[in-house]
């Protein structure tokens, strides 16, 4: 077989295995152009459908779901929004830009700061993935083991020593950051407006009061379609998952 006719396999097998990853990219891109295209014709719903089967399918980014809760915001879904915005910020949480739009729909949906923030130890967890914390804290004990080694080769010198406890406190103490946030209860969105809080998981359950729109409550126990949650003064029940997003994932199509 020629140089020529092996070159031409070659460059066709490559094909056959990056072809469906360059269409799955342009189809991607096209479907997000598409997105904001029926956004800037007013058409928000099917707008926002495009973009949630974007980020359910696996399509997440920070502009996507900035995109997404400025449409929100536009058609007067506030707890969507500011849900869209909590995901960017999980995704790109040094954003300054995510950061202020957050503190704009908290002030315009009349939410006090602390009743978008819960749980104290997702500052810890965000905090820890801004800076990679988790792998700064690998690097420093990995370094405290050839530092204790050179102490005991020099015979515990004084500034091996020091080099040896200092790495290992380190981190150990950077380490404790993560460790702290990866304890912090799932939290979700208030995304309806008027959402029930209910007394028990069905349908037929008596409704206990309602939660605030855009409010961010803790996740206490799930049960199929069913969340139950505390809201911020402290009451504690059921809502329909569908009214509650959660932080962690994107809600399905």
């Amino acid at each position: 077989m020629g140089l020529t006719m092996r070159r031409q396999l070659a460059g066709l097998c490559l094909a056959l295995v990056l072809g469906p990853c360059v269409l799955s990219s342009a189809s991607v891109e096209d479907r997000f152009r598409e997105a904001g295209e029926l956004a800037r014709n007013g058409d928000s719903l099917r707008s926002i459908a495009l973009y949630r089967e974007l980020a359910a399918s696996g399509h997440e980014s920070a502009s996507l779901y900035w995109n997404w809760a400025q449409v929100a915001s536009a058609r007067g879904a506030a707890g969507e929004a500011l849900w869209a915005l909590l995901r960017a910020r999980e995704l790109s949480p040094g954003e300054a830009s995510i950061r202020r739009e957050i503190e704009r729909l908290r002030g315009m949906a009349n939410l006090d700061a602390a009743e978008i923030a819960p749980e104290t130890l997702d500052g810890l967890a965000r905090t820890a993935r801004r800076f990679r914390l988790d792998l700064l804290a690998l690097v420093l004990l990995a370094l405290s083991v050839p530092a204790h080694a050179a102490g005991r080769l020099r015979s515990g010198t004084r500034w091996s020593t020091r080099l040896a406890w200092g790495t290992l406190a380190l981190g150990f103490s950077v380490a404790a950051v993560p460790l702290l946030g990866s304890l912090a209860r799932p939290t979700g969105v208030v995304v309806r407006r008027g959402a029930p809080l209910l007394d028990a998981a069905s349908p037929s359950a008596a409704t206990m009061g309602s939660l605030r729109e855009g409010e961010v409550v803790p996740f206490l126990e799930r049960s199929k379609e069913y969340v139950r949650v505390e809201d911020s003064s402290g009451a504690r029940g059921w809502a329909r998952a569908e009214d509650v997003w959660s932080l962690d994932a994107p809600p399905q199509p």
